[in-house]
């Protein structure tokens, strides 16, 4: 391995993987919310993928394509009820590159 191979961005490490989306089947649903509660206000930083934001609304909301189904998500915020997790159907979801 080269050494600017060991030096890449995050993001550069991340698009070698691939997403396959399963449209109109999204295995993470975030649930209806006035005010969305600290942990998931804290998704839109901590999801590695960056599939959290809030828009100006202060609802946050989720575009599931790209998730690396780590489970930071499940873990912060199943429990409550925001958020439905679900493995992606068989065939779909990330691909990852390198194992």
């Amino acid at each position: 391995m080269g050494i600017e191979a060991q030096f890449q961005k995050v993001e550069e490490k991340l698009y070698q993987n691939r997403y396959l989306v399963d449209a109109g089947q999204p295995h993470i649903k975030i649930a209806p919310h006035e005010k969305p509660s600290k942990n998931l206000l804290a998704m839109t930083h901590l999801c590695p993928a960056g599939c959290y934001t809030e828009a100006e609304s202060g609802q946050v909301e989720i575009a599931a394509d790209g998730c690396l189904e780590c489970g930071t998500c499940r873990v912060l915020c199943e429990e409550t009820g925001e958020i439905t997790w679900n493995y992606p159907r068989g065939g779909y979801g990330i691909l990852f590159k390198f194992g």
